[in-house]
């Protein structure tokens, strides 16, 4: 007889990330069902949306009105995310756990916000056995436009009214008011 593995117990998971009933029946409809529906311009993606919006308020930590969260959008277990009023995540978005969203916040698709990393510092022992430091959380202001692709480190403040080019990796704080593009990231100007 084959012994089933802890992880494919339902109620372990549960359990592992201290999930209540509801939180973890709408993470399992999200993630089973309502990330895969249509977005938008196919037919029936209001009504997908709605779907997806409706499961995020009993998901995430904080959530304002709306906010719209498209397809193929993961966010790990959510219950450390906070999305500001009239923001969204767009198709392919990755959110890290420990993710504060300001308001009026434009994200271009397949954004990646991480918020954990790994020990490496350790050379006998391989990285992937090191487990993982504090996770440090990504606050992102009200009013800031995220091009596509971009990537966020861990740790990351951006300022109020700020653009991100697209394809660009943020490793360091964004002051408000500022474009910044590149890989890293670099101030290319001032918004005021």
């Amino acid at each position: 007889m084959k012994k089933k593995f802890q992880y494919e117990n339902p109620i372990w998971i549960f359990k592992k990330h201290n999930l209540k009933l509801l939180n973890g029946i709408s993470l399992l409809l999200y993630y089973f069902f309502a990330k895969h529906l249509p977005d938008t311009p196919l037919p029936g993606s209001n009504i997908s949306m709605k779907f997806r919006e409706f499961l995020c308020k009993n998901i995430f930590k904080k959530t304002s009105k709306l906010f719209k969260i498209h397809s193929n959008v993961s966010f790990g277990t959510g219950k450390n995310i906070e999305i500001g009023y009239n923001s969204s995540l767009n198709r392919g978005a990755w959110i890290g756990n420990d993710t504060i969203i300001g308001n009026n916040v434009m994200m271009g698709p397949e954004v990646t916000i991480l918020s954990g990393s790994h020990n490496f510092e350790r050379t006998d022992i391989p990285m992937n056995e090191q487990g993982a430091p504090n996770r440090k959380p990504v606050i992102i202001g009200n009013d800031v436009w995220i091009g596509t692709r971009t990537i966020i480190l861990p740790g990351v403040k951006v300022g109020n009214h700020s653009i991100i080019g697209a394809g660009s990796i943020i490793t360091k704080d964004i002051p408000d008011w500022s474009i910044v593009a590149g890989n890293p990231a670099k101030l290319i100007k001032y918004r005021k």
